[in-house]
């Protein structure tokens, strides 16, 4: 019996659209693992492209979107989501007729509306993704080639989806060391309201929260360990969660309500000195930490 060994995934160009954290530690990643010849970046910020260039991560480097699509096998939109769309718009005439296209969005509901009615219609070769990989850093020059080794990347297929895409773009993500899973729409943007869009939001609003009391300096100056991995992801890009948290609001809301009603239990029973009730939410709680969340 002859047995095939499956050839490692490779494709000879690449396109990242906006060249920041993820988009550029896919760019490295790729070429780390010789999954790519050529990597073009497309941004409309120049001294990103300078920087990614200067650093190796791209190749290629434009702020023309047209030339930067033309010839590329697959084009990934690593840009803030509310522009998917008229991106989508614009580059669909001077695709190649089997380039792929996708994107590494945070919600997906909002990502499909917008670019079915930027375009009239859902492109079957158009493949959502959403790696669950990142820092609260941002920026090309944050990049490395690491960020997706061991992480897992959510491929959200649609009803129009071409098949040898979504084959095909599993593989690149796999390529780069990503455990890939797929996921349904609804439930994504369900899922990621409760694990990331929702801490985000907590965070947030606990610093600021904190910046606003008269005694702040004080607080801050004495925050130790606990503060700091509470409130480090409230160093993320404000603007970026800031839209996230709005495309995605029914299913943030539908977590943020049920989280209140939890405050709203503990407030209740520390005024009352309810200490059973504290410490049995407290137990719950570490339990459930304990036993459903391993770290990647």
């Amino acid at each position: 019996m002859k047995i095939e060994l499956s050839k490692p995934f490779y494709v000879d160009r690449v396109t990242i659209v906006g060249i920041g954290l993820i988009g550029g530690s896919l760019a490295r990643a790729l070429k780390k693992n010789n999954a790519v010849g050529t990597v073009v970046a497309y941004d409309v910020n120049v001294d990103a492209l300078e920087k990614a260039k200067a650093l190796g991560v791209a190749d290629e480097v434009t702020t023309d979107l047209a030339e930067a699509v033309k010839d590329s096998d697959i084009i990934i939109m690593a840009t803030p989501i509310t522009v998917m769309g008229r991106l989508v718009k614009e580059m669909l005439p001077h695709l190649k007729e089997d380039a792929i296209v996708s994107d590494v969005g945070s919600t997906k509901g909002s990502v499909i509306r917008t670019i079915t009615e930027a375009v009239g219609y859902l492109p079957k070769r158009f493949v959502p993704a959403h790696p669950i990989a990142g820092t609260e850093k941002h920026g090309v020059e944050n990049s490395f080639a690491e960020l997706f080794e061991k992480r897992r990347t959510l491929i959200i297929p649609h009803i129009n989806n071409n098949h040898s895409a979504v084959t095909t773009l599993t593989k690149m993500w796999e390529s780069v060391g990503s455990i890939v899973e797929e996921m349904g729409v609804v439930h994504h943007d369900q899922v990621l309201a409760a694990t990331s869009h929702i801490p985000h939001l907590l965070a947030y609003s606990t610093v600021d929260t904190l910046a606003n009391l008269d005694d702040r300096a004080e607080i801050f100056r004495f925050a130790a360990g606990g503060f700091r991995d509470f409130t480090r992801i409230s160093t993320s890009n404000p603007e970026m969660w800031t839209d996230i948290c709005l495309e995605n609001r029914e299913a943030v809301l539908q977590v943020l309500r049920a989280y209140l009603k939890k405050i709203a239990l503990v407030e209740e029973a520390l005024d009352k000195e309810d200490r059973e009730t504290i410490l049995e939410i407290f137990s719950r709680a570490k339990h459930a930490r304990d036993n459903f969340y391993h770290e990647p």
